[in-house]
This record gives C-alpha cells, structure tokens and sequence, in this order.
C-alpha cells in the first residue's frame, strides 16, 4: 500500500494531534510531542495547518512531522512503524527532494526519535549528526514537592508578563502578548496550563508553559523561562517545578522536555527540579 505525504487542513491538524497524543508513552525516546504543536498555535492555526506534514497508509497516519523553521523538520512516527522499511525510505525521499515540500535544497536538520529505522537509512546517504541535545524526564507518581515561591495561573491579564520573560530568557525580541492570546486561543490549550513565579514585589522572575498528552500519558515542558534579571535566585527550579505539579494534577504520569547540551544551566535547573538526564540526542544534517 503506497504511503502518502500530506499537508492537513486547519481541521486535519486535530487529527495529526490525536495521533502524537496516542503515540507517547512513558519508555518512549523524546520525540515529537502534542504539546510542540499547541505551542506553534502561538503563530496561529492556519500558519501551524501549513508546517505540518503526515506520512499515512491505507488512511492511518504513521509519522507526523513539524517543519520548525524553513531548515529543519521535527518527526515522530507511530510506535509500532519505527522500523517500517516502506515508510524509511519514503521519509528519506520526502527529506532529500526538495520538492515533495519538506525540506529545501542545501544544508538541512531533521530531528527523529531513537530507533526510527530512518536514522539508518539517512547514514547509508551520507547524513551527519549535529550538536547533542540533553533529554531529561521525571516521574509523576509521587506527588510534587512544593516549589517554595509565589505561583500564579498566566492568563490574559499576564500575558504581558509572559512575553517580557520569554523575551528576556531567550534574547529575542519576537515574543510578544499577541502570543500568548494566539497560543490559549487555540484547540489544543485545554491541555495546557501556563503558570508564572513571581518574587516578594510582585515581579514576574519566570514562566512555564506545560502540555498534557492525556491522562497516564507524559507531558511537555515548552517553553520555560527566567528572566535575566532574577537568574541565580532558583526560580527556574520554582516554576518547573510548579509545572509539573500541574501535569500531575491533569493525569500526566511523567513530565519531560529536551535543552541543548551546550545549556549547561538549563540542564542544571531541569536536574534540581527532580529531572533525570537521559542519553544524549542529536539531530540529523545533510550540509550540502
């Protein structure tokens, strides 16, 4: 049965979302995640219909891509097509041709989970690997310590607040209050919370973003942030803390999130909010 690329409709990215959600599950390899795609919705949902790629047999998806910026594509595919031979190769033609409209020509990255048959078939066509990234996850069993600050729901009258430290954390100008309407205006926030820690005078220090893939299933952390100017003080442990907290509250029965290697602060904030670091991942490249 030939497999068919596709990109869905505003309406088939729930769809694409049901498939990611049912696709997680506690031992999987960090991977492509709902949560990534409700995060996009920030940019709004028919720019987040037109990033999205499936990969579907007989009329059942078997791998969801996200084409996170115009170079790079983010993949994940169904548990028990990892090592599909017919879906590798037509994911391996689908990254080289520039026209089957995933990737363009040139240098390029696809990040894949560990195991995919994929990464094979990509050695075998001369793909390197890039920068290590970290995966850490933790445990929702027991419940959550109490993450010893001020926390409170970001909602709409926050959402400046969310955007000051998203801009302060990440050294970018791009984040704005529209992201946050845009992002709890979409379809898929209803499995999400966005919490916010704020210090003694009311200031917001840091914010979190998390994403529920259902009950007994992991959650996402995307994005958490501190703000430059309350950086050292243990914030970053508060809210992600707090962050997990909520995913428990909503069922989730691990939490989980990926920074780059090179961040070692990040992975040290991550570890002293009860993250486990996991084996080093990296994307794929084709530089030429």
């Amino acid at each position: 049965m030939t497999i068919a690329l596709g990109t869905p409709t505003a309406d088939g990215v729930r769809e694409a979302m049901a498939a990611l959600r049912e696709w997680q599950y506690d031992e999987a390899p960090m991977q492509l995640h709902a949560g990534d795609l409700g995060w996009n919705h920030r940019f709004g949902a028919a720019e987040t219909a037109a990033v999205v790629r499936t990969w579907s047999r007989d009329g059942r998806i078997l791998a969801v891509g996200m084409v996170d910026s115009p170079t790079l594509v983010r993949m994940t595919a169904a548990p028990d097509a990892f090592r599909d031979e017919d879906l590798a190769r037509r994911l391996v033609e689908d990254f080289s041709l520039p026209e089957r409209g995933v990737l363009p020509q040139g240098a390029v990255s696809v990040e894949a989970p560990q195991g995919l048959l994929l990464h094979d078939l990509l050695s075998k066509e001369g793909w390197g690997v890039d920068e290590p990234w970290t995966p850490l996850f933790r445990d929702l069993t027991e419940p959550v310590e109490d993450p010893g600050v001020r926390i409170r729901p970001i909602g709409p009258q926050q959402a400046q607040d969310f955007a000051d430290v998203l801009r302060s954390a990440f050294n970018t100008s791009r984040p704005t209050r529209a992201y946050w309407h845009a992002m709890s205006a979409g379809p898929f926030y209803a499995d999400a919370r966005c919490l916010g820690a704020y210090d003694d005078r009311g200031s917001v220090a840091a914010v979190v973003t998390v994403w529920s893939a259902g009950p007994g299933k992991p959650g996402l952390v995307e994005p958490m942030g501190v703000h430059e100017d309350h950086r050292g003080r243990g914030y970053g442990r508060a809210i992600t803390v707090a962050g997990a907290a909520a995913l428990r509250e909503m069922g989730s029965s691990s939490v989980r999130v990926c920074t780059p290697s090179s961040n070692a602060g990040g992975v040290a904030t991550y570890k002293a909010a009860g993250f486990e670091a996991r084996a080093q991942v990296r994307d794929r490249i084709r530089t030429a």
